[in-house]
């Protein structure tokens, strides 16, 4: 992406605009206002923050991402996944529970998380979000959205909790309702909230719900005089913010620092792959280096104006769309809308019930819970579905920032883990079928006498090259007849290192002594070269190698019917070309 004014993706877009695109683009911009206001606040709230913050890190990014984004249909804004990862980032700094201090070192937490995505973008360093697979993922959701719900609990039944972790938030819980602590006035507007929107949701009704549960609350609460009974989010300050972040200190900065770096991550894998969603239903194509930037600069420009970090919406994005949005003029009518109604009516949330904020919050946390996602997990593969579990429970019972690294840490695991424990197998013969196969697919196979041919579906490293050699070793001892030549099938084995060639060393010896060939077909030539550059060249020689197993076979089988008396079996003449020895063709000829 140039970041020249003319290039960018904004400015391409309102040069190619169309007149028929403006009805459908603003009146999908005013259908989102209706999520926009109620999820920014609930989201700041369930972050710890002051519920204003939330409006602020709605407006300012949806307006920088028009402009530099490559979607033409993402909303970015506040986001139920980075909610706790803001407030056990945030919470613990702000030791005095000022909201105007942890407002101010979630915008030096979200310029941070900027920083890291717009020079990532620039290093095109993307695919660090393939760092999370599937099951990562699946049950990192699950252990957030967890999280997230049973936060939201004590505000929706009107009584407050200071627990750290969810086991201490469950029993605090408990002990609150047996001890009948619970607000009834709050808990029936926050129920009533719920109910609402789950209704809406269920009859499809394309008036939101969260719209409609929003607006009822102010109305009910002004009639009823609940402000005076129950916690409201109260009115929004005047004006526009002014930056707080030169107030943190640099020792908060440094603190920051890390879990920036666990958010951008998520932050930029949730919109990463939200963006070629949408792309891919629309026929168009993103850069995901576009995308980290613009993510990045978005971060940036909220964290100095009273924001915090935010991503990509899965729930605030379909509505854009499904409301007929073509171009990233949906982004600015949304915001200029939330804008209006932060300077034209900053009283109306005098009268929002916090426990209204928390239903919302509750209805867009549930979106992030899958079960049908696990169950299908579970039926595919245990060992994923168990790392989707163990992903789970670190986010659920050591932590929200914790549980990134857990999630980190389990995706190095699981490739470790197959790389370690590779399929390997003997290949033998089919009568009437060309090829070599799988003895374990293909039982009715045979073996060709004096022959062992292996195949290892992996690279070869520091982990798995003891396992290599066992495994060789073991099917020399288990063969049914002597063995003179072993071949490894070497096309599948992309990797090699130092550890591994001294295992291979020893595999050769160990053969040698046994008078068995060692032998090698279809290694790539990056393979070869790393022989010879670790030293064993020599030792490896040009002769052992051969092009395709078939040719090898050849070999062998040429060595075998005419072997030299008092010398070991030679290996293929003609290294370079693969061809079988030219004596052997001319040999069948005459037998026929």
């Amino acid at each position: 992406m140039s970041w020249g004014l003319g290039k960018l993706p904004g400015v391409v877009a309102a040069r190619t605009y169309r007149r028929e695109w403006l009805r459908p683009d603003f009146t999908a911009g005013l259908a989102l206002t209706a999520l926009l206001v109620p999820a920014g606040m609930g989201y700041a709230t369930a972050a710890g923050l002051p519920a204003y913050a939330g409006l602020y890190a709605t407006i300012v990014p949806m307006l920088v991402y028009a402009l530099l984004g490559p979607s033409k249909v993402l909303v970015l804004g506040p986001d139920s996944a980075l909610t706790p990862l803001i407030a056990a980032a945030v919470l613990p700094l702000a030791a005095t529970g000022d909201p105007q201090e942890a407002l101010a070192l979630a915008g030096v937490l979200a310029l941070l998380v900027g920083v890291i995505l717009v020079v990532a973008g620039f290093l095109r360093l993307g695919f660090v979000t393939e760092l999370l697979s599937k099951p990562i993922r699946l049950g990192y959701l699950n252990g957030i959205a967890l999280v997230v719900v049973v936060g939201q609990l004590p505000t929706l039944f009107g009584f407050a909790i200071d627990e750290p972790g969810l086991a201490q938030d469950l029993a605090a819980i408990v002990r609150a309702v047996a001890a009948g602590d619970v607000d009834p006035v709050a808990t029936a507007v926050g129920v009533v909230s719920l109910a609402v929107i789950v209704a809406f949701r269920l009859l499809r009704v394309r008036i939101p719900g969260v719209l409609v549960a929003v607006a009822g609350a102010c109305v009910v609460s002004s009639l009823l005089g609940l402000p005076e009974q129950i916690a409201m989010v109260g009115a929004l300050p005047s004006g526009l913010p002014a930056p707080a972040v030169a107030a943190v200190s640099w020792e908060d900065v440094l603190a920051l620092l890390g879990p920036a770096a666990g958010i951008a991550l998520i932050a930029f894998a949730d919109t990463g792959v939200l963006s070629r969603t949408f792309a891919a239903r629309r026929g168009d194509d993103v850069d995901g280096s576009t995308e980290m930037k613009a993510i990045g600069a978005a971060n940036v420009a909220t964290g100095l104006l009273g924001g915090f970090p935010i991503s990509a919406s899965s729930s605030r994005t379909p509505v854009a769309e499904q409301n007929g949005a073509r171009t990233q003029l949906v982004g600015v009518v949304g915001a200029v809308a939330v804008l209006l109604f932060v300077l034209l009516a900053p009283g109306v949330t005098a009268y929002l019930p916090e426990a209204t904020l928390a239903a919302v919050v509750l209805v867009a946390a549930s979106a992030l819970i899958d079960v049908r996602g696990v169950i299908r997990m579970w039926r595919m593969s245990r060992l994923e579905a168990g790392l989707a579990a163990a992903a789970f429970l670190g986010v659920a019972l050591v932590g929200v920032l914790e549980g990134i690294l857990v999630a980190i840490g389990l995706s190095f695991v699981a490739v470790v883990w197959h790389a370690w424990s590779p399929y390997r197998t003997e290949l033998v013969e089919l009568t009437r079928v060309a090829g070599f196969h799988d003895i374990n697919r293909h039982p009715e196979g045979h073996r060709i006498p004096g022959l062992l041919l292996v195949r290892f579906d992996a690279p070869l490293f520091f982990a798995n090259g003891s396992i290599f050699d066992d495994y060789v070793r073991s099917l020399v001892a288990k063969s049914p007849e002597p063995v003179e030549w072993v071949v490894i099938a070497a096309e599948p084995i992309t990797g090699l290192d130092t550890t591994a060639v001294d295992e291979l060393v020893d595999l050769d010896r160990y053969l040698a002594g046994k008078k068995i060939h060692l032998a090698f077909a279809a290694m790539k030539g990056p393979i070869k070269d790393r022989l010879v550059q670790f030293g064993v060249g020599d030792r490896f020689t040009p002769d052992r190698f051969y092009p395709t197993v078939r040719t090898a076979v050849v070999a062998f089988r040429h060595c075998a019917s005419s072997p030299s008396p008092g010398s070991a079996p030679r290996g293929n003449p003609d290294h370079t070309t693969g061809r079988a020895p030219k004596s052997l063709p001319r040999r069948r000829n005459r037998r026929r």
